[in-house]
């Protein structure tokens, strides 16, 4: 017969240490409530793991008021435009002039880390790194329970909480956790997929480059003076494999090309993935005692560098509504799901409309490119169009 598993009594057990489990633990923290954090990879490796690059402006001032962005305040390159090309012109979007905000370059591995450093070497937070098995139970009482393996010794372990905090992102236990009738999953297809690079060479370009095409979209970000992000739309289902070194540079200078540019800088492919471009939105985003965070309730394509961003405004919501439930204040958790998926299907209808504009031209469908072409013309043509898409594409402030 096996011994009964270790017990741990916190507030509050938080699966997850990605941007929104780490952002719900240094806030929690930071205002006395105890909590537990559960993370299935090692924390090398959730510091390492390429991701998202771009945070709007009211994120970093939403974790700045927390204490929490003093390295992304010092170190993070600011960009207040993006560039289209299309038809072998280029068209600028000085999105800080007509927005008056900006987007922050700094990638995800960067912002776990700051979030790991604070939480567990300077605050001394409760984490465990490495947890196997993860299993939830009794979400509909008044005492869940998260137990867990212990990757060292083979034990398990038994966490009692009043509230589970869902973070493990998009194939994670605790969305798997919610029976299927208790929630809806609204799933969204593009139809198209991007093979993701990482090169390491300089950027060609300040910022981002959007560059329209009938051969397929293609994309440079800047992650930093040595390393560049680039995007190829590929049909789904493609491999990566399909894109040898010479073919990849041979279509980006192709798709990126436009009278005046500088030449693109080639380098070694350090990264090379195809990711479908879908979406999904789990409604509601809480059941019993669990509340999902970021990925674990909603995914955005990367098509406008939304999900990171969407993950720390439910980090922080979920960070305040527990905080006030501590406080005797329980309105906070009751509303916290439709708060959230206010700003998520914001986001997941502007995703959409830049889509559109992306892959008209490619989707060999002469209605969406024509229409697509007609809402790039009203973008670039019209004053309050481009006001009106800069506020959507550097995302509004946030009421936290």
């Amino acid at each position: 017969m096996s011994s009964s598993p270790t017990l741990t009594r916190t507030s509050v057990a938080i699966v997850g240490a990605g941007p929104a489990g780490l952002t719900v633990a240094n806030l929690l923290r930071n205002a006395g409530v105890d909590c537990v954090l559960l993370e299935a990879e090692s924390r090398e490796f959730i510091e390492q793991r390429p991701r998202a690059g771009f945070m709007e402006e009211w994120a970093v001032h939403a974790l700045a008021r927390h204490g929490l962005a003093d390295r992304i305040l010092e170190r993070a390159e600011r960009q207040e435009q993006f560039e289209f090309r299309v038809a072998g012109e280029r068209h600028t979007v000085r999105t800080a002039k007509l927005s008056g905000r900006r987007h922050f370059v700094y990638p995800q591995p960067l912002l776990v880390t700051d979030l790991a450093a604070s939480y567990v070497d300077r605050a001394g937070g409760d984490v465990r790194f490495g947890v196997r098995d993860v299993r939830l139970s009794g979400l509909e009482g008044d005492r869940p329970a998260v137990t867990y393996t212990d990757p060292s010794s083979g034990e398990r372990h038994r966490v009692e909480c009043d509230h589970v905090a869902g973070c493990d992102g998009a194939r994670g236990v605790t969305q798997a956790a919610i029976p299927d009738d208790r929630a809806v999953i609204t799933r969204h297809h593009h139809g198209v997929a991007w093979l993701a690079l990482l090169a390491q060479a300089p950027p060609s370009a300040d910022g981002v480059v959007f560059g329209i095409h009938e051969r397929g979209f293609g994309a440079h970000m800047a992650r930093s003076p040595e390393v560049t992000r680039y995007y190829l739309e590929v049909p789904p289902g493609d491999e990566p494999g399909n894109w040898p070194h010479a073919r990849v540079w041979d279509e980006l200078r192709i798709r990126l090309g436009a009278a005046g540019a500088p030449p693109i800088s080639e380098g070694p492919l350090i990264e090379k993935v195809v990711l479908d471009m879908h979406d999904y939105v789990v409604e509601p985003m809480a059941y019993g005692r669990l509340y999902l965070a970021g990925d674990s309730a909603h995914l955005v394509a990367p098509i406008a560098a939304k999900g990171m961003n969407l993950a720390i405004n439910d980090a922080l919501l979920l960070a305040g509504a527990l905080i006030g439930h501590y406080q005797g204040d329980d309105s906070g958790l009751a509303g916290y799901s439709e708060a959230c998926l206010r700003r998520v299907w914001q986001y997941q209808e502007f995703s959409q409309w830049l889509s559109e504009v992306m892959h008209g031209a490619s989707s060999g469908d002469r209605f969406r490119a024509g229409t697509a072409a007609a809402r790039l013309r009203r973008l670039l043509g019209s004053e309050s169009a481009a006001q009106a898409f800069a506020g959507l594409y550097l995302g509004e402030e946030a009421d936290l």
